[in-house]
């Protein structure tokens, strides 16, 4: 097999990869409770398996004192999982505020350094982000509980399809480079 059939085909994986990751982003965007509560879910099973690890290395330590510090780490992950398993739109609610959290701390932030910058090119956009994060931060807060039906699998969807999208645009240049190689 050719190196240039081998790009070929590299390629078309990725192109098919990037539409999908279009269409689950849609969707995400189209059905934002349906992709937070995944999301959410997600992070569930994820902390379980992260309490299973700790309660691994548990198991394979010698010290008494490590052992009970990774069996309460691993108590911690697993009740944060079941929780999330169980209550998943609790947890939704959760990872709302921790994004507005997130915005607002990085608004101000980005207003510190924009006012560090005035004057300088690019500065008022440092302020202007700073601005629109915190507006936004303070909308998400204001629509607490409502917020999270939507803005985590807004979010998520936004990503994985501006992800699909530049993967796609970067395949289809691939694709352009290997046709014209001899």
């Amino acid at each position: 097999m050719s190196v240039r059939s081998i790009a070929r085909e590299s390629i078309g994986w990725s192109i098919a990869l990037s539409v999908l990751m279009i269409l689950v982003g849609l969707f995400a965007i189209i059905a934002p409770l349906a992709a937070g509560v995944a999301v959410t879910t997600v992070i569930g099973w994820l902390l379980l398996l992260s309490g299973a690890t700790h309660v691994w290395f548990a198991w394979h330590v010698r010290s008494a004192g490590a052992v009970v510090w990774e069996a309460l780490v691993a108590l911690a992950y697993f009740f944060g999982g079941i929780y999330l398993l169980l209550h998943p739109l609790a947890g939704l609610v959760s990872l709302t505020l921790i994004l507005s959290a997130y915005l607002l701390i990085k608004g101000v932030v980005e207003l510190v350094g924009g006012f560090g910058l005035r004057g300088m090119p690019g500065g008022g956009w440092m302020l202007l982000d700073g601005v629109f994060s915190i507006v936004v931060a303070l909308m998400i807060w204001a629509h607490l509980p409502s917020s999270a039906a939507w803005v985590p699998g807004t979010l998520v969807g936004i990503a994985i399809l501006f992800s699909g999208l530049s993967r796609l645009l970067l395949s289809l240049a691939a694709r352009r480079v290997v046709t014209a190689l001899p």
